[in-house]
């Protein structure tokens, strides 16, 4: 296997009938496609300053560690709604269905850090979004959004670089 793309395996109808599942935990599992993910994630940002990978729940979290790790940064999650124990700041967005809420200790970012958002997918962008304005709210200055997965025809690439986001995605699936 020789691109990242080789590793993730497609299950088709999963969660619902007519969806192509991107099952990134294939990736993860091998050592030489989870490590060359890593690699990958960090290449546009190398020889620049990260003080904080901020992980979105939940697969940015085993990513985003294993980035801040190979960088020597602090790791901060952000997480769904009352998953995080000391105070916190919250930022609601959009779902198919309703809304939904993520959160990030109120700490967690000091003023002025530099920040690289990682998480395994970019679809719509609404997590993203809601954690890029947490990060906002607390003073981080972000470097960018690395993504394992794009799925561009859901429009989450163009509504983060409307925000004026570097996003870097390692693969891209149309027609998801």
């Amino acid at each position: 296997m020789t691109t990242v793309k080789d590793y993730i395996r497609t299950i088709p109808d999963f969660p619902h009938a007519g969806i192509l599942f991107r099952d990134v935990t294939t990736l993860f599992a091998d050592p030489r496609g989870f490590r060359m993910a890593v690699d990958q994630l960090l290449a546009p940002y190398a020889g620049r300053r990260i003080d904080q990978v901020v992980g979105l729940e939940a697969r940015g979290f085993i990513l985003g560690g294993a980035v801040a790790h190979q960088l020597s940064a602090g790791f901060t999650p952000i997480r769904k709604k009352g998953k995080l124990p000391a105070a916190t700041l919250s930022q609601d967005y959009t779902l198919e269905y309703g809304t939904a809420t993520v959160e990030i200790h109120d700490d967690a970012i000091k003023p002025g850090q530099t920040v690289l958002v990682v998480d395994d997918l970019l679809a719509t962008g609404g997590t993203a979004e809601a954690g890029i304005k947490l990060i906002q709210q607390l003073g981080g200055d972000i470097l960018g959004c690395a993504f394992v997965v794009d799925l561009p025809d859901l429009g989450g690439r163009a509504r983060l670089e409307a925000m004026g986001m570097n996003v870097h995605a390692l693969c891209a699936y149309s027609g998801a």
